[in-house]
């Protein structure tokens, strides 16, 4: 069976993580969350997947390759062009990206599934493609119910006591919404569906397709399901997709490395004393990691691999990715810190090169870091005054 992923978007809710991470290979627990995805489809019978790409695409591409390592066929759909030697994107909106690929030849020749990169799902595929069936659907999605105050960030589906669709409302305002059943971004189409998607311009599914389906009385239906959906959409979706799976909240994904403590677990190779060091799980480590005596790290918690977390620092319920330098007694707490940037659990976030706070917090793999100067250290206290420890 066929399936698609859409992998195209630039993730511009989860910055900056994306400047330099396309969304479906932002890591959990250093796997990316698109992996996860060709898993679910393979134990479901779906082998072909074309996957549309256009935001740092050679990412995605350099990584899952043909598929072979991962049980399928993976074919790439580029959406974009070369601009002085770059790739540029310029994506066509998930509709469209469909459409592009069918237009350069009828792939898609029987019912096929669609996901959004950026999610992990725990979905029984065969049921719902079993249900879309037993409807005699041109178009299914996926629902689940959220809270009312997380109504803005979805599609808000209206079905009828059929479960045929009725109204479709992308990201309404909570006071506008009419429901509190939302679109999980699973769908399942027919061929025929291709008939509603204009060529060569951008279509969006949950804002032109759906709402055109539901104009002309298509066969499309909401089917609920109860099933595991950890979105990744936005940082603060990320922020509590790490949480949830230290605490063991999330079915699917198992904790790598091995357990040296209760809740405390390592990669390879980890230089640390725990018995110097304060610790409370659950954290992970990333192998090769470097932790010195005096730390202290509160979970949940995940540390990357290749960083290196100084004397007296403190990192308490944070995200730190790979080769990460926290310098003696900083504090971070509830923070990501990604590449130069340092991020709260809200999205909110400052470039810690441009705030010249990059001697507290920089690359491991620096060479050129001296002792900080009094108008460095003043700048520090001015602007990060929540970062630095007693310490320094």
């Amino acid at each position: 069976m066929k399936a698609m992923i859409l992998a195209a978007g630039k993730g511009t809710r989860v910055q900056p993580i994306t400047h330099v991470i396309p969304k479906p290979m932002i890591p959990i627990l250093q796997k990316p969350v698109m992996e996860f995805l060709l898993e679910l489809l393979k134990e479901h019978g779906f082998t072909e997947v074309m996957v549309n790409v256009s935001h740092l695409a050679e990412e995605i591409e350099n990584y899952f390759r043909d598929g072979q390592r991962f049980g399928v066929e993976i074919a790439y759909s580029f959406e974009g062009r070369i601009e002085d030697g770059e790739l540029i994107g310029d994506a066509l909106g998930s509709a469209g990206g469909l459409k592009k690929i069918q237009d350069f030849q009828k792939f898609f020749d029987d019912t096929f599934v669609v996901l959004c990169g950026d999610a992990l799902i725990d979905l029984d595929l065969s049921e719902a493609v079993k249900r879309h069936k037993e409807k005699g659907a041109l178009a299914s999605l996926i629902t689940k119910r959220v809270s009312k105050d997380q109504v803005s960030s979805y599609g808000v589906v209206v079905s009828d006591e059929e479960d045929r669709v009725q109204a479709f409302q992308e990201k309404p305002s909570i006071d506008n919404a009419l429901g509190d059943t939302i679109n999980t971004g699973i769908y399942l189409f027919e061929p025929e569906i291709f008939d509603y998607i204009p060529s060569g311009q951008p279509f969006d599914i949950g804002s032109d397709l759906f709402p055109k389906l539901v104009e002309q009385g298509a066969p499309f239906f909401a089917l609920p399901m109860d099933f595991e959906w950890v979105d990744i959409g936005k940082v603060p979706d990320y922020w509590r997709a790490i949480r949830n799976v230290l605490k063991g909240d999330v079915r699917q994904v198992e904790i790598p490395g091995k357990q040296v403590r209760p809740g405390i677990y390592t990669g390879l190779n980890v230089a640390a004393n725990w018995d110097k060091i304060h610790v409370k799980g659950p954290i992970y480590v990333g192998g090769m990691t470097r932790i010195e005596d005096g730390v202290t790290i509160n979970g949940p918690s995940m540390i990357g691999p290749s960083c290196c977390i100084c004397e007296g620092a403190t990192i308490d319920n944070s995200i730190i990715f790979d080769y990460s330098l926290i310098g003696p007694g900083v504090q971070l707490v509830e923070k990501l810190v990604f590449g130069r940037y340092c991020v709260g659990k809200e999205g909110d976030h400052f470039d810690l090169q441009e705030a010249a706070l990059d001697w507290l917090i920089t690359d491991a793999r620096r060479q050129d870091l001296g002792v900080p100067s009094p108008q460095q250290k003043a700048m520090a206290e001015l602007l990060g005054t929540d970062l630095i420890g007693s310490t320094n």
